[in-house]
């Protein structure tokens, strides 16, 4: 894998709602693809700093990818206020714009809960966006979140979803049927006796991640 600079940047990107924080972990100077990743459900304590969506940069960033997360408005230091989900949709939308302009390279989005259910509905009919990855898709949310992933069946991009085999938001049943109608390409791995927060096992997580990034992107 290249050789990569530790820089961390810390800073603010204009959002719909107002600033957004930011963290971007550095690229390789000459990165093949720019990477996002989204954090989960805000109200339930979801930031950037997340573990999930903290190994999927660290898998990402081990391409040598630049990888930028943020969070969602009203979370962190972020301006506005949550907006359950359609608002948020907005935010994953100014993150790829921002990325877009900055390193002028195709993104790979990965989101975890909350951030694959808003994120893909925003980077699906995004022409910039090549790839997908949902950590832990939450098919089976049964308190006020009510997801609808018929958008699925007319996304064309690879496709990764990664859960664990003892997901409380995602049963395994209930994955399959929403797959059933998922746009090919795509792929599920499903990481035994994992729960929601992939705990203990989010190395298996990564090395999915990194094993379908390599075959997808031919890295």
């Amino acid at each position: 894998m290249p050789e990569l600079p530790s820089t961390i940047r810390s800073f603010f990107l204009e959002g719909p709602a107002g600033r957004l924080e930011c963290l971007l972990n550095a690229g390789a100077e000459k990165a093949t693809h720019a990477a996002l990743v989204c954090h989960p459900h805000p109200v339930f304590g979801g930031t950037m700093h997340n573990k999930v969506a903290f190994h999927a940069m660290k898998a990402l960033n081990g391409f040598g990818f630049p990888v930028l997360r943020f969070n969602f408005r009203g979370a962190g230091l972020s301006e506005g206020k949550h907006d359950n989900g359609e608002g948020e949709a907005d935010d994953v939308a100014a993150a790829v714009e921002w990325l877009q302009h900055e390193f002028h390279l195709p993104v790979i989005f990965a989101g975890f809960s909350f951030g694959a259910a808003v994120g893909l509905q925003a980077v699906c009919p995004d022409e910039r966006v090549k790839a997908v990855i949902a950590l832990g898709l939450p098919v089976s949310a049964t308190d006020d979140r009510d997801y609808d992933f018929h958008f699925l069946q007319h996304c064309a991009k690879p496709k990764l979803f990664i859960s664990g085999s003892r997901d409380q938001y995602g049963s395994q049943a209930r994955l399959q049927e929403v797959l059933e109608f998922v746009h090919e390409p795509k792929q599920l791995v499903i990481i035994e006796a994992a729960d929601h927060f992939f705990e203990g096992r989010l190395r298996e997580m990564r090395e999915a991640m990194e094993s379908w990034l390599r075959s997808t992107l031919q890295l």
